[in-house]
């Protein structure tokens, strides 16, 4: 199986290493990544100025543009395009709930699911035990391949910050969601020009049972699968006869 990697925080991320550090004894595989941090950049396309991939080592790429930018370039054949699978992080942090509409981990699995390959968006939650997320990903390759999901779906995975050990198993899961973002914080500029940071993200707001945050917190690795399709069809009835009763 040739697996293209990829992810948000950049080429060097030692999230990204791991990953590839694990999956290479078993599987041919090529990074292409941004060449910074590219959190929260979400499925945004670079369409103003071309762009450059640079080779960095042999099948390891940096791009000078975003995580969607980077899996577009890869599978168009411009560095290979070959690609049997696409394993985007492991990302430094979770994406849980409403996490995914920023994601640029989620994203780059997400362009790659519409460019016709299968993808797996893995986070770490948490800073330190990326060979556990690596570890996961290695045992739910062994059997992808008996694994059929319809087309356009994605699984997001989120592995709780442990030894590898210490995972109480892996629950099937749908997203939650946070309460409101904290405010934009007051920031210092050198020339005094107003400006701010984004807020932090809040907690969460639904992590009921059967949510990624109710698994996580549980010690169990989370997979959700997820699609595009964010039309809310339980409202379709009732804004059509809203509709039908417009003067219009």
């Amino acid at each position: 199986m040739r697996l293209l990697l990829s992810n948000d925080d950049g080429l060097d991320a030692l999230g990204l290493q791991t990953l590839h550090q694990y999956l290479s004894s078993a599987f041919d595989c090529t990074l292409v990544a941004p060449d910074r941090d590219r959190s929260g950049a979400s499925n945004s396309l670079t369409l103003t100025r071309p762009l450059r991939p640079t080779c960095v080592r042999e099948k390891q790429y940096k791009v000078d543009g975003t995580p969607s930018d980077c899996v577009n370039l890869a599978m168009s054949e411009v560095i290979d395009g070959k690609f049997d699978a696409v394993i985007s992080g492991i990302n430094h942090g979770p994406n849980l709930g409403d996490d995914v509409i920023y994601s640029g981990t989620v994203a780059a699995a997400m362009e790659a699911r519409h460019l016709g390959r299968p993808s797996i968006a893995v986070s770490l939650v948490g800073n330190r035990h990326f060979d556990t997320a690596a570890k996961v990903i290695v045992q739910l390759l062994k059997d992808a391949h008996s694994l059929s999901l319809p087309a356009n779906v994605l699984l997001n995975i989120n592995v709780p910050d442990v030894p590898f050990s210490d995972l109480k198993g892996t629950k099937v899961t749908r997203l939650g969601y946070r309460h409101q973002a904290h405010p934009a914080i007051p920031a210092q500029h050198p020339k005094g020009l107003e400006c701010y940071w984004i807020g932090a993200l809040a907690g969460a707001n639904d992590a009921a049972e059967g949510t990624d945050f109710h698994a996580v917190a549980e010690g169990y690795v989370s997979i959700t699968p997820i699609h595009t399709d964010m039309t809310c069809h339980g409202a379709l009835n009732y804004l059509n006869q809203w509709v039908n009763d417009l003067p219009l």
